[in-house]
């Protein structure tokens, strides 16, 4: 009785078995199509009120300023810079990018239209009646406004990567920006005494040379940097001093904004008529400095602070 047990088990064991074997084997899952992320979409509005909505990164740009073009680089854009003005010539790879033009001179617009740019980016160097000829040509033109402190050009910066795509670029960069001046910040906030200094814009005329007044970014950086700025004492943010008001304030420092465009040097400042009463003249406290970085609003504006800050106080950048 037990074998006949026994071999009942074993042939339903082997019937399963052969069952098993015969039926259809286990398909695999069918693989599902990754589903394509949704373009998003973004909306900015521009210095003149006109809104654009982005749904992909422009790619084919024309900067008009620049500082445009600095930024645009910066943030990590630069392939994308189809053309450029003429006083773009920063960084070294914008020289390689088409010149169209432009700064004081007329923007070469035949050419504009023959690289067939999907944005222009413009900012105030460009008067609006430029912008809309542009426009009128059938060119999409983005203005971008200067900022008014740091705070706005790090602002600026997150503008045109979201015009670019490239937002982590630009957000890594201002963080970075950041952690520089609060590094100027926190040296800066023990200075007790601060110079007084004269910023040279222009000075073709040596008894009424061109400074920066207040509210300008001159003004601004310099107050950063832990001095006072002379210039403030007139009403224009950019206006001529007569050398008497200049001997009667008497800067702490010079510094000579036009050093680079117009060849200026401390000797020459020493050697004019008058300014030899200047105490910054009579203690060897004139310098040159690169205006480039105070006066286009991109992130070499925060070169400018540091730069500014060492000269002012070079003790504390020992």
């Amino acid at each position: 009785m037990l074998k006949l047990h026994y071999k009942f088990f074993l042939s339903l064991l082997v019937f399963s078995v052969l069952l098993g074997a015969c039926a259809a084997p286990t398909q695999a899952p069918t693989p599902t199509a990754e589903a394509t992320p949704t373009p998003v979409t973004i909306n900015l509005t521009d210095g003149l009120g006109k809104t654009f909505t982005i749904e992909n990164p422009y790619q084919k740009i024309v900067s008009l300023a620049p500082s445009n073009t600095e930024i645009l680089f910066a943030i990590g854009a630069g392939s994308q810079v189809v053309a450029r003005d003429t006083f773009s010539d920063y960084p070294e790879a914008a020289l390689q990018v088409k010149d169209i033009g432009g700064g004081w001179g007329e923007i070469d617009t035949e050419a504009i239209l023959a690289l067939q740019p999907d944005l222009i980016l413009a900012a105030e160097i460009n008067a609006p009646e430029q912008v809309k000829a542009l426009e009128d040509l059938g060119l999409r033109v983005f203005y971008l406004s200067n900022p008014k402190d740091l705070e706005g050009m790090y602002a600026n910066l997150l503008t045109v990567s979201r015009l670019t795509g490239h937002e982590q670029e630009a957000e890594a960069l201002v963080e970075t920006l950041r952690q520089r001046v609060a590094t100027v910040d926190a040296r800066i906030a023990t200075v007790a005494d601060k110079p007084v200094v004269f910023y040279e814009l222009d000075a073709s005329d040596p008894n009424a040379p061109w400074t920066s007044g207040p509210g300008t970014f001159i003004d601004l950086l310099l107050a950063r940097a832990g001095g006072s700025n002379l210039g403030n004492i007139m009403q224009d943010a950019w206006a001529q001093i007569s050398l008497e008001v200049l001997i009667q304030e008497d800067p702490d420092i010079i510094l000579l904004g036009d050093a680079l465009w117009g060849g200026v040097t401390p000797e020459a400042v020493a050697a004019r008529a008058g300014w030899d009463a200047l105490t910054a003249v009579k203690e060897g406290k004139v310098y040159p400095f690169d205006d480039n970085l105070v006066s286009r609003p991109g992130p070499r504006m925060v070169d400018g602070l540091e730069q500014l800050a060492r000269l002012l106080h070079p003790d504390l950048f020992e």
